[in-house]
């Protein structure tokens, strides 16, 4: 069924629709349609399992964890401040290897205060250990949580995931989605079994104290899984497609790639403005290709090498800024695509901060700027912020 929605609605829909058995909800601007969504459907008696409001979000993924113990299916939703309050609670969502899935309205963090859209949140959490999807549009919000699900709750994997989709871009704008029936999510995602949970007729003790000569054991253990959800990842795409006829490339799309003189390397809702301008730009003969990164955690660096026999020059777009050297994103790509003895010029692009808008007309911008370096054979700057009012950000 085709229905026009907001990417918050889309994910309490993709709730509704995977029998979650626990809701745990707190509201957070932009993410607060999504539990009021979710409320609603509540008291129509359309969810499967129990909604419950807490007093905040360290509250609702520390709720959510003792029910995953259980053998629930574990939802809830959040933004900035409120996942930087669930920070303790999200390394032991991993360390206790708990398949919480958790819808993310990606929001700028303050002060100054801002409630508009930026990845600094969740690229603030890349290093928890939760995997980590980023949406392009309201459609794979919806999917994406279906999909986490079957990633997470996999006894390969066993660890939480995060759907991210942009704050205000996608939460509170509206588009068709194609809303899949019951029975079709029935028949793609099963219920939740986990080998281990708790069972007063079989007891057990869960979180204990490890001892140093023990820790690095478990680490390593979550390192091994988190890589290997990547055939999971894949696998799960696949099926999804073959299913319900969409997929979203695993954990990364080229676009345009084939024979582009420049690539762009981007996650979230930009992506889609920087396929528009691809194609523009190709009816003029440019030839420039989009990267999409759309599982950051685990991070796909093989894929990512491949760009080093396929173009001569890669732009990073960041939507977030870690006063480090460059943004997070561009740090994870240069590193990801390193092959010893390799040649490529790459250089960052931070904009679209705290809702700043981020037009066609940049990206066409940043389009241009690659293929200038490539003619010119050099990169000018490592880093350019986009559309600065005072002339500070080219250095």
């Amino acid at each position: 069924m085709i229905d026009v929605m907001t990417a918050n609605y889309a994910a309490a829909h993709a709730a509704r629709l995977a029998r979650v058995g626990v809701i745990a909800a707190y509201p957070i601007t932009p993410q607060s349609s999504i539990s009021e969504k979710l409320a609603e459907m509540d008291v129509k008696g359309e969810l499967h399992g129990k909604y419950i409001l807490v007093e905040s979000e360290h509250s609702a993924m520390s709720l959510l964890i003792g029910a995953s113990y259980t053998g629930a299916r574990t939802f809830t939703a959040t933004s900035s401040h409120g996942l930087a309050l669930m920070h303790e609670m999200l390394f032991w969502a991993v360390g206790a290897r708990r398949p919480v899935v958790m819808a993310i309205a990606s929001r700028a963090m303050g002060p100054p205060w801002n409630i508009w859209g930026d990845h600094m949140d969740v690229i603030s959490e890349r290093d928890t250990g939760w995997l980590q999807f980023f949406c392009e549009n309201n459609q794979e919000t919806l999917d994406t949580i279906l999909m986490a699900y079957r990633i997470s709750e996999d006894r390969s994997v066993m660890l939480p995931s995060m759907a991210i989709e942009d704050g205000f871009i996608l939460s509170h704008t509206y588009e068709a989605v194609d809303l899949p029936s019951q029975d079709e999510v029935d028949d793609f995602l099963p219920p939740f079994n986990p080998e281990w949970k708790v069972d007063f007729d079989d007891p057990r003790r869960f979180g204990g104290m490890t001892m140093p000569e023990w820790w690095s054991e478990f680490r390593v253990r979550i390192a091994i899984d988190n890589e290997n959800s990547r055939k999971k990842i894949v696998e799960v795409d696949k099926e999804f497609e073959r299913k319900f006829g969409r997929s979203y490339g695993g954990l990364i799309e080229f676009y345009n790639c084939d024979d582009a003189d420049v690539a762009l390397v981007l996650a979230g809702s930009a992506v889609g403005t920087a396929k528009h301008i691809s194609d523009k730009m190709r009816e003029k003969g440019k030839k420039v290709g989009v990267v999409k990164i759309k599982s950051l955690r685990p991070f796909p660096a093989d894929e990512l090498k491949k760009l080093n026999d396929m173009v001569p020059v890669v732009g990073v777009f960041d939507r977030s800024y870690t006063f480090g050297y460059g943004g997070a994103l561009f740090s994870e790509v240069k590193n990801g695509m390193y092959v010893p003895g390799g040649g490529l010029l790459m250089k960052d692009y931070v904009g679209g901060l705290g809702g700043k808008d981020f037009t066609p007309k940049n990206m066409e911008f940043v389009f241009e700027d690659l293929l200038r370096m490539r003619k010119e054979g050099k990169v000018d700057r490592m880093v350019e912020w986009i559309n600065i009012k005072d002339g500070t950000g080219r250095w």
